[in-house]
């Protein structure tokens, strides 16, 4: 008797073709059979009726920062009601392994290193522990660069000397060898900010010898985004290594209506042999840490050493109002008026408020209301609205660019619950299902379920994901195609998907309405 039999559905396999009628047989966490509408229904142990629905492989999250999540909320709420069945985490430079920034990566889970238990020693340990905890949801991660350089040089804002780049190096090979999906950096971000094209290209280069993709979160979004995206794709050539473009975007007013030139350059570099991919959230704002605003020379925890140095601080607030590489500039690329408060553990009620606003309220600058802030709190979160809905759609029409959420797995009762405040967190997937392919039809539900699936599994060598066929991993999603839609908004941040009725993850039922089995897996890459 087989475990579980989907009937009746229509089947868009994650290849890209067509969808079909059909019923899908599960025994353990493999699919069995893809019978023909027509063929007899064999002895299962559960039968779920997917008349009206559609059936596809799991969403693969090609972007996520959820690499702690799975010890303090393992239930993993918010993406597994929009479908997602496998996260890749340790994007943006920051990862578990190596253990050397695990305040950073408990924060992002709005937890903090005690929670995380005894540090891992090893990339295996990492995944051993994430399996320990059975989370709900597969996990592939990524070797952030940043957490690399913290580990061997630790925050200082130089070249590695030859010992240091070999220890970067070994601990990268390391991970690699034990399943690691590849390596990813953060260069808008200390210490990524202070890495050279050559530091990294170097470092990269290990994964030509073990495998693995270069994922980066670029120099540049802004003004400077075709530069930065250029030295992603360069770095990938010198390295050896496919390269990957995270949260492709153009950012700020004046950039506003260039995405086509953006993906242009990288159709033209793929023509001449860059092998080159990106991944997008749909929407026309971004979150990240309000430290970001800071030029590269301070970190949010220095800024207490100001107090006493009136002539640093001085030169602090011009260069935040002036702008520079650290995400462009923030407030003097998108105005003050666009950015707004994220996470402030301290005074939670000032979330949602732009810094414009608190300045004026304030009677100060808007630099000095950025330094206030992260004195009271250095994990201080905001969001920019930099993005336009026409370069966001553009992209959403593309079929070769990966969706991922570029946030955290979460619940309403979580330890990020009175912080949350990106929409993406709940309702990435159903917003490409129900917003750009059923309203607005810029593309079909074929291409679109192909790039949330076997799109990204491939690219991160998830081996036996991402598709609907005999033998493959029992990662499913049923969902209702004129129900499915995101419901969670700026200021209504938890609210879960709708149209998503059933998740299977590896053969087990996560999610039917109520909350089912944690099934998930740490993955290892192939």
């Amino acid at each position: 008797m087989a475990d579980l039999l989907v009937a009746g559905a229509l089947i868009v396999d994650g290849t890209g073709a067509p969808g079909r009628a059909g019923s899908v047989v599960v025994s353990g966490d493999r699919i069995d059979a893809v019978l023909e509408p027509d063929a007899p229904e064999p002895a299962v142990a559960r039968r779920i009726d997917g008349r009206g629905l559609v059936l596809t492989p799991g969403f693969v999250d090609a972007h996520s920062h959820a690499d702690a999540t799975p010890f303090v909320e393992p239930a993993m709420d918010s993406m597994l009601r929009q479908g997602v069945t496998t996260l890749v985490v340790g994007n943006c430079g920051t990862s578990a392994f190596p253990p050397s920034d695990l305040d950073e990566v408990a924060a992002l889970a709005g937890a903090r290193e005690d929670d995380l238990g005894e540090p891992w020693r090893t990339f295996d340990g990492y995944l051993e522990r994430v399996q320990a905890c059975e989370p709900a949801l597969n996990v592939a991660a990524l070797v952030g660069h940043g957490s690399l350089r913290l580990a061997a040089l630790e925050d200082q804002r130089r070249a590695p000397r030859p010992d240091e780049a070999a220890a970067m190096s070994a601990l990268l090979e390391d991970a690699l060898e034990q399943g690691a999906v590849g390596l990813s950096t953060g260069l808008i971000y200390a210490p990524g900010i202070h890495a050279s094209t050559d530091e990294i290209a170097e470092l990269a280069g290990a994964m030509a010898r073990r495998g693995g993709v270069y994922a980066s979160h670029v120099r540049g979004e802004g003004r400077t985004v075709f530069d930065a995206v250029s030295e992603c794709i360069e770095i990938g050539r010198r390295a050896g290594v496919p390269s990957h473009v995270s949260h492709l975007k153009v950012e700020g007013p004046s950039m506003w209506g260039r995405v086509e030139e953006l993906l242009e350059l990288l159709d033209h570099t793929r023509a001449t042999g860059a092998d080159v991919t990106a991944d997008q959230y749909p929407y026309t704002a971004w979150e990240t840490t309000l430290a970001a605003a800071l030029p590269p020379w301070i970190t949010a925890e220095e800024l207490p050493a100001l107090r006493t140095d009136p002539a640093a601080r001085g030169r602090l607030l011009i260069e935040i109002e002036r702008g520079g590489p650290s995400a462009e500039g923030v407030g003097p690329t998108l105005g003050w008026d666009r950015v707004v408060i994220g996470s402030h553990v301290p005074a939670p009620d000032l979330t949602g408020r732009t810094i414009a606003d608190l300045a004026e309220e304030r009677g100060a600058r808007a630099a000095e209301t950025v330094v206030e802030l992260l004195l009271a709190d250095p994990n201080t979160g905001m969001v920019g609205h930099g993005m336009h809905e026409d370069d966001v759609r553009v992209i959403v029409a593309r079929a070769d660019v990966l969706v991922g959420t570029d946030g955290v797995a979460i619940g309403p009762d979580g330890p990020l619950g009175a912080f949350a405040v990106h929409p993406r967190y709940y309702g990435t997937f159903p917003r490409v299902l129900g917003r750009y392919v059923r309203e607005e039809q810029v593309l079909s539900l074929e291409d679109a379920v192909r790039k949330m699936t076997s799109l990204p599994a491939r690219r991160f060598g998830l081996a036996g994901r991402g598709t609907i066929e005999p033998g493959a991993f029992a990662d499913l999603v049923l969902f209702d195609p004129l129900r499915v839609a995101d419901r969670a908004t700026y200021e209504r941040p938890h609210a879960f998907a709708r149209g998503i009725d059933v998740v299977v993850v590896n053969g087990r039922v996560a999610w039917d309405g109520s909350t089912g089995e944690r099934a998930g897996r740490a993955l290892r890459r192939g």
